[in-house]
C-alpha cells in the first residue's frame, strides 16, 4: 500500500519535469533520429498542452490508490506509453514517424478502455475500440502506401514537393492517398461520420481514462492533422477542402444534435467531445496563418474544462452510482465546490464569455471569418446555441432541483486540482493573451 501512495506522487514529478524540460525547448529547432521528428515550437506547445492535461488528469486516480484490486502501476505506465506516441504524432517529419505515434498513442487506450474487467461495458468498449481502431488504422496505412507510390517519399516536406509539380497521371493515386489518411485520422478524433464509436467507448471506459481519451488523444489527433495537410498538402488544399467542410459541417450537426437526446452525463460529454473535434476542424478548412495558435489555444481552454468536467462527474458517480442527469440533482446545496466547478467548466464548454471556451470559439471564427467563410462561422454559432441547452441542463439540475443523496465525499488534492483547472478556465478568458499568439 505504501508503494501505491509513492506512485502518484513520482509520476507526478515525473510528468512536472517533462513540462519543464519541454518548455525549455521553446524557441529552438532540432530534429532527431534521421530528421524523423522535430522538436520546434509547434512540438512544443502541443506537447506542453498534452502533458499538463495528463498532469491535471492523473490527481482523479486517488480510488485507484485505495483499491485493493487496481492494477496502478500498470495504469500509469501505459498512460505514459500513450503520451509518447502522441508527443510522436505532434512532432513528426515523416509519415512513418506519425504511423507509430498512432499505434504507439492507441494500444494503450484499447488496453485502459477495458480496465474495469468486472464490468461488460468496460469489455464491450475495449472490444469495439480495439477492432474499430485496427480497422482504421489499417486504412491510415493503405493510405500513407498509396502516397508514398505517388510521390516516393514519406518526408513531408518531399511529399509537398512532389505534389507542387505532380505528375497529372499520378495525381488521382496521391488523391485516393490522402483521402484514405484523412479518414483514418478523423476517426481518431471522433469526427462525423466515423464517430460511431465514441459514445459507446466513452460510456464503458473508466471515467478517469475517458477523460484522458477526450482530451490528450484529440489533441494529438488534430494537431497531427494540421500538421499533415499544412506542411505535406497546401498544393492540393482545393481537392481536399470540399472534404475536410463537409465532415466539420457533419460533426458539429451530428455531435449537438445527438448531445441533446441524452440523459446520460458521460454519454452527453461523448457526443461534446464529437462537437469539439468539428470546432476543431474549423480551423483546419481555414487554412492561414491564425488556424495554429487557434487550434493550441482551444485545445488548452477544451481540455482543461473537460478535465474539470470529467473530475466532477467521476466522484458524483462513484458516490451516487449513476452518471444521469438526476444524479447531479441539487448539488449546490451538498456540494458547492463540485457544483461551481461543473458550472464553470459547462460555461466553458458553451462558449460563454470570461472563459476559455469563449475565446477558443472566437479565434476558430476569427480564422474561418479571415477566409471568408462566413456561412461556416453560422452554422458553428447555431450549433453553440445548441450546446448551450444542454450544457445548461446539469447546471439547472445542481442548482433547481432537491437533493438526491448526501454530500460527496473529496479528497484535498484532487479539489485543489478542481480549483486549478477553473483558475486555469476563468484566467484564460479574462487575460487570453498570455495564452494566444505562441505559434
Amino acid at each position: 500500500m505504501k508503494s501505491k501512495k509513492a506512485l502518484l506522487p513520482l509520476v507526478l514529478l515525473f510528468l512536472l519535469v517533462v513540462l519543464g524540460a519541454t518548455v525549455y525547448d521553446w524557441g529552438q529547432n532540432k530534429t532527431f533520429f534521421n530528421n524523423m521528428l522535430a522538436v520546434d515550437n509547434y512540438t512544443v506547445g502541443f506537447t506542453a498542452v498534452m502533458v499538463l492535461s495528463t498532469i491535471f488528469i492523473l490527481p482523479f486516480s486517488r480510488r485507484y490508490v485505495v483499491g485493493e484490486e487496481a492494477n496502478l502501476a500498470e495504469y500509469y505506465s501505459l498512460l505514459i506509453f500513450s503520451l509518447v506516441g502522441g508527443v510522436m504524432m505532434v512532432g513528426y517529419e515523416n509519415l512513418l514517424m506519425l504511423f507509430l505515434g498512432i499505434e504507439i498513442m492507441s494500444i494503450p487506450m484499447y488496453v485502459l478502455a477495458g480496465a474495469d474487467k468486472r464490468n461488460i461495458l468496460s469489455n464491450e468498449a475495449a472490444m469495439k475500440y480495439f477492432l474499430m481502431g485496427s480497422f482504421f488504422t489499417g486504412v491510415i496505412l493503405f493510405g500513407m502506401a498509396l502516397i508514398y507510390g505517388a510521390t516516393g517519399h514519406f518526408y513531408l516536406v518531399d511529399i509537398a514537393n512532389v505534389a507542387n509539380n505532380i505528375d497529372p497521371n499520378m495525381a488521382p493515386l496521391l488523391l485516393m492517398g490522402i483521402l484514405l489518411v484523412l479518414i483514418g485520422i478523423t476517426f481518431k478524433i471522433g469526427a462525423a461520420p466515423f464517430h460511431f464509436w465514441t459514445p459507446d467507448v466513452y460510456e464503458g471506459t473508466p471515467t478517469l481514462f475517458t477523460g484522458y481519451m477526450s482530451t490528450v488523444v484529440k489533441t494529438a489527433g488534430i494537431a497531427a492533422f494540421y500538421k499533415l495537410m499544412n506542411v505535406a498538402f497546401p498544393a492540393v488544399y482545393q481537392e481536399w477542402f470540399p472534404t475536410v467542410v463537409a465532415i466539420t459541417v457533419l460533426t458539429l450537426l451530428v455531435g449537438n444534435i445527438g448531445a441533446v437526446a441524452q440523459t446520460s452525463m458521460k454519454r452527453m460529454l461523448a457526443y461534446s467531445s464529437i462537437s469539439h473535434a468539428g470546432y476543431l476542424m474549423i480551423a483546419l478548412t481555414a487554412f492561414n496563418d491564425r488556424s495554429e495558435n487557434a487550434i493550441l489555444f482551444y485545445s488548452l481552454a477544451y481540455g482543461v474544462a473537460t478535465i474539470a468536467a470529467f473530475g466532477v462527474l467521476k466522484y458524483v458517480a462513484d458516490e451516487r452510482g449513476s452518471d444521469d442527469y438526476s444524479s447531479f440533482n441539487g448539488l449546490g446545496k451538498t456540494n458547492p465546490l463540485l457544483a461551481f466547478v461543473m458550472t464553470v467548466s459547462m460555461l466553458s464548454l458553451a462558449g460563454i464569455p470570461l472563459t476559455g471556451g469563449f475565446f477558443g470559439k472566437l479565434f476558430l471564427f476569427s480564422a474561418a471569418l479571415e477566409k471568408d467563410m462566413l456561412w461556416l462561422i453560422v452554422v458553428a454559432v447555431l450549433m453553440s446555441a445548441v450546446g448551450i441547452y444542454y450544457y445548461f441542463r446539469v447546471i439547472i439540475a445542481m442548482y433547481m432541483r432537491e437533493p438526491v443523496g448526501a454530500r460527496v465525499a473529496v479528497d484535498p488534492f484532487a479539489a485543489f486540482t478542481l480549483i486549478s483547472l477553473i483558475v486555469l478556465t476563468v484566467l484564460m478568458g479574462v487575460v487570453p493573451g498570455l495564452f494566444s499568439d505562441l505559434l
